[in-house]
């Protein structure tokens, strides 16, 4: 079972990779999500121990009376969850939960788990006082999920023997362990999954001056020199997210380092992001190309998603997960009962003046007279 697990994990990295990978062929580098090869120099870059990691300093507080209160009673602090969006951070958290308590790291995910006996051969395997980091939790199957509930409440797995009538479940006693889950969409765990979490981290984006003081770190550890301005025009142009930040931070590096002296001012920041078709609010190409259609094709809408996905010749659930969240957090675009409407801050990001109130009279009232 162990191998058929390091199979499917195995699987489902190579195809986060290649979709990675298809979306930066196609000229998108602002996304939240990290492939294989950025997995290897994210490692070099986190933060090892809680007070090394910049921002969530609401959580790191809470996270931090967890786990010294588990250390002066000498047991393993509760389950943890860890919500929030994509590059912020709870791969990392996850890690330094491990190395403040001075225990090993199990690392999964949960489209691996696809059955309870894959759970079973895991956590059966765990020392006492290990962490067992799951990632993705919301998308365990319901097999395994249910085996989890018992493992997380009672550190017992009921190995079922045998089919129909015959069938018998075998109780197997597991060390005491911390599960730390993370979620980008806390929405769709199940309740009773929920509720046995004795701990859950709420991550917020990261503003702009965090942001600056996680590039300056990461430049200090790559070795690139890099300016307070340099650093500012990279962190505005992030999403609030660490992950795209050091993404685009080692882009403008590249820039540097061919087209300039390698040093990280602000105008060669400009001038790199420019290349990488990255604008001032941190839009990509696709987050443009979107935008665009809304605006110009459609007259800032409502337009349905399925109609606005064609014209931008890209699948609905990529529009709908990849680009939206930021469109709309960042005010550009709201979601209605009718469909996407483009804000007048997104005409006024485009150079175009937004629709007055004649522009958008009912046709009745438009036609009366």
């Amino acid at each position: 079972m162990t191998d058929d697990l390091a199979r499917r994990e195995a699987e489902e990295l190579a195809r986060r990779g290649a979709e990675l990978a298809a979306e930066l062929a196609a000229g998108v580098i602002a996304r939240p999500e990290a492939g294989d090869e950025e997995r290897l120099v994210e490692a070099a870059l986190r933060p090892k121990r809680l007070d090394e990691f910049i921002g969530q300093e609401r959580v790191r507080e809470q996270l931090s009376l967890v786990l010294q209160s588990a250390q002066r009673r000498g047991r393993p602090p509760d389950h943890v969850l860890l919500a929030g969006a994509p590059g912020l951070g709870k791969t990392s958290l996850a890690m330094i939960i491990a190395a403040e308590l001075g225990t090993g790291i199990r690392i999964t995910s949960g489209p691996a788990l696809e059955r309870a006996g894959d759970l079973a051969a895991l956590v059966s395997s765990l020392v006492e006082g290990e962490v067992l980091f799951i990632d993705e939790i919301h998308r365990i199957a319901r097999p395994a999920e249910e085996l989890l509930y018992v493992a997380m409440e009672d550190f017992r797995v009921d190995v079922v023997v045998g089919k129909g009538p015959g069938a018998t479940a075998i109780p197997l006693e597991v060390a005491p362990f911390t599960l730390v889950g993370a979620t980008t969409r806390s929405g769709l765990l199940t309740g009773p999954l929920r509720d046995r979490f004795g701990f859950t981290a709420h991550m917020e984006p990261y503003s702009p001056a965090e942001l600056e003081r996680v590039i300056a770190r990461s430049a200090g550890l790559l070795g690139v020199p890099i300016d307070p301005a340099g650093a500012a025009e990279i962190a505005g142009r992030s999403r609030g997210t660490p992950r795209i930040a050091n993404r685009l931070l080692r882009r403008v590096r590249d820039f540097a380092e061919v087209r300039a002296d390698g040093a990280v001012t602000r105008a060669v920041a400009r001038e790199a992001l420019a290349v990488y078709d990255v604008d001032e609010l941190g839009l990509d190409r696709l987050d443009q190309a979107v935008l665009e259609a809304l605006v110009r094709r459609f007259g800032g809408g409502p337009v349905g998603l399925s109609t606005l996905a064609v014209a931008v010749s890209e699948e609905a659930e990529t529009v709908e997960e990849v680009c939206e969240p930021f469109l709309v957090r960042s005010g550009l675009v709201v979601r209605t009962p009718r469909g996407r409407v483009a804000t007048p801050a997104a005409w006024r990001h485009l150079g175009l003046r937004p629709p007055g109130p004649v522009d958008v009279l009912p046709l009745e009232l438009g036609d009366a007279g």
